[in-house]
């Protein structure tokens, strides 16, 4: 049984609806700093939810509690300049999983 936690991040206030994810201010420090949680584990798997483009993400996350989720994840550039807010944060426990092979 493996633990993880489940972040859901929606627009936030400066998201700029004129422009796809990938064309956003700041696109390119938001993915690094997401890049290299992912290279840590703390991120196992991630990216936007819904149809295209996707209005929000979700993220898996591997650490210890929902204040170290918070904390992590608040070094992101897209959630201290707005173009992102956490919506929610659940434990989310793993029953079932396909082994790669």
């Amino acid at each position: 049984m493996t633990s993880y936690f489940l972040v859901r991040e929606a627009q936030g206030p400066t998201w700029d609806h004129a422009r796809p994810r990938r064309s956003q201010r700041g696109w390119d420090e938001h993915a690094a700093f997401m890049d290299a949680l992912t290279d840590e584990g703390v991120v196992v798997l991630g990216g936007p939810v819904g149809p295209g483009d996707g209005t929000d993400a979700v993220l898996v996350v591997d650490l210890p509690d929902e204040a170290a989720v918070l904390a992590r994840l608040a070094g992101d550039p897209w959630l201290r300049d707005g173009t992102l807010a956490i919506r929610d944060v659940e434990p989310w426990t793993v029953l079932l999983s396909r082994a790669a092979h």
